[in-house]
């Protein structure tokens, strides 16, 4: 029992790996359709980025090509079926990256070290997106901004938002942990951050909309 717990063969862990093999698979087209439609909004979130720049859940590397080359930056996912096709795409745009192996609620950084943490469509993800919210502010500087595009919960009561809570339990496992149902702007807002500033949009994606974009400063 503890040869297999160790060796990643149990069958929780093989359910999980395959989730997770599957999502990777499955985000290549989707995340290239979604940057394309919020293409624009990255650019203006992402202007004038410097310092110490952390992002977490990098997916296939989508943002990479809206950094600036004299940033440091560090890239936090925790599946590792993502790592080849960001490392390659951070080759291609001639970017010298630190990307690493962990989770959003335990972010690999120092108190206050941090200029600018970037989240895009992660947080619907997370398994405590209240952990994850104070580890941002953790490793945040005073005056630290967390830049975010997320996908929310659809409004109460609307077909969307039906099918957003039938379809939750069955997110969660294929799409590496996805709820499509979470109120993300709720949780931001009871974080602590100094202030926070977002509007909604729709990216008009099947489930995963609608979405917000914005800035919290710490």
């Amino acid at each position: 029992m503890i040869v297999n717990q160790i060796i990643g063969d149990s069958k929780n862990q093989i359910f999980a790996n395959f989730g997770k093999r599957f999502f990777a698979w499955m985000m290549a087209p989707s995340t290239s359709k979604d940057d394309e439609i919020v293409s624009d909004r990255k650019r203006s979130l992402f202007a004038n980025l410097q310092g110490e720049v952390l992002e977490i859940g990098l997916e296939i590397g989508a943002n990479l090509p809206y950094y600036p080359k004299n940033i440091h930056w560090i890239g936090i996912e925790p599946n590792p079926h993502t790592h080849s096709s960001i490392q390659k795409q951070a080759e291609k745009l001639g970017l010298n990256i630190d990307l690493r192996i962990g989770n959003a609620e335990w972010l690999d950084a120092e108190d206050n070290s941090i200029d600018t943490v970037v989240s895009t469509l992660v947080l619907s993800s997370v398994p405590n997106i209240d952990y994850t919210l104070q580890a941002i502010l953790r490793v945040l500087k005073p005056g630290g901004r967390f830049l975010f595009i997320e996908h929310v919960a659809a409004p109460p009561g609307s077909l969307l938002r039906q099918i957003q809570n039938i379809v939750s339990p069955i997110s969660k496992v294929i799409g590496d942990g996805c709820h499509p149902n979470r109120e993300i702007w709720i949780a931001l807002g009871k974080a602590g951050f100094n202030s926070i500033t977002y509007e909604r949009f729709d990216a008009k994606l099947p489930i995963v909309s609608p979405d917000i974009i914005g800035v919290a400063t710490k």
